[in-house]
């Protein structure tokens, strides 16, 4: 049972080291849009390529720009916190009980 356990905790590594990167690249997009960036600069279009499908998403559900700020990104950064405390954490306890 021990190699379940070890499974466990390593996909609970990898998807909290996913979700810590997704959420830097969240964050990046929202500093990048405080300017005004060259649409066809590499780095704008993977940041934006890589963000907008989930930034939509959310746009389309909830209508969170107010006074000019976009709030979605902070939505999705909590959303990636909830996981990262809620399913990262119930896997690492799950692999716990497993190894034992």
């Amino acid at each position: 049972m021990f190699v379940l356990g070890n499974l466990l905790v390593a996909l609970a590594s990898v998807i909290g080291l996913v979700l810590n990167l997704y959420m830097w690249i969240i964050i990046a997009r929202a500093v990048i849009s405080w300017v005004n960036p060259d649409p066809y600069n590499p780095i704008v279009r993977f940041l934006y390529s890589i963000t907008d499908p989930v930034l939509l998403a959310i746009r389309r559900r909830l209508p969170l720009y107010f006074g000019g700020i976009d709030f979605t990104p902070i939505i999705v950064i909590l959303a990636i916190i909830f996981l990262q405390r809620f399913v990262v954490a119930s896997l690492h306890d799950l692999a716990r009980y497993v190894g034992h």
